[in-house]
């Protein structure tokens, strides 16, 4: 049970963090365009246009700096595997699970 309030604060700060590190990631490296980012990471475009703008998925304070390397390195790869395969948003929300167990065996996260 105590795992699963931490996979909850995890998805309340990080995921959208996460979700915005790949969409950019998408967006400028691979020229996605934001529906078809959207597509891939299982969300809508207006949402993808709020991590574009910073709306979604601001970085926390500089506390967080070390986990913040973390999920960007975990975006570049998931957004490579993305942009060069047919995965979708299934293995999207399935690197987010990854993602969610190395933070928390890192004790990166407070």
């Amino acid at each position: 049970m105590k795992n699963m309030y931490k996979c909850e604060t995890v998805t309340r700060r990080v995921l959208p963090l996460y979700r915005s590190f790949v969409a950019k990631e998408l967006l400028s490296k691979y020229n996605f365009t934001q529906v078809k980012v959207a597509k891939k990471l299982g969300t809508t475009q207006a949402a993808i246009s709020q991590y574009l703008n910073s709306k979604r998925g601001r970085k926390e304070n500089s506390d967080s700096k070390e986990y913040i390397k973390i999920i960007k390195n975990a975006a570049e790869n998931i957004a490579k595997l993305l942009a060069t395969t047919d995965i979708g948003s299934e293995e999207f929300k399935g690197s987010f699970c990854d993602l969610c167990t190395k933070l928390q065996n890192s004790n990166k996260l407070s």
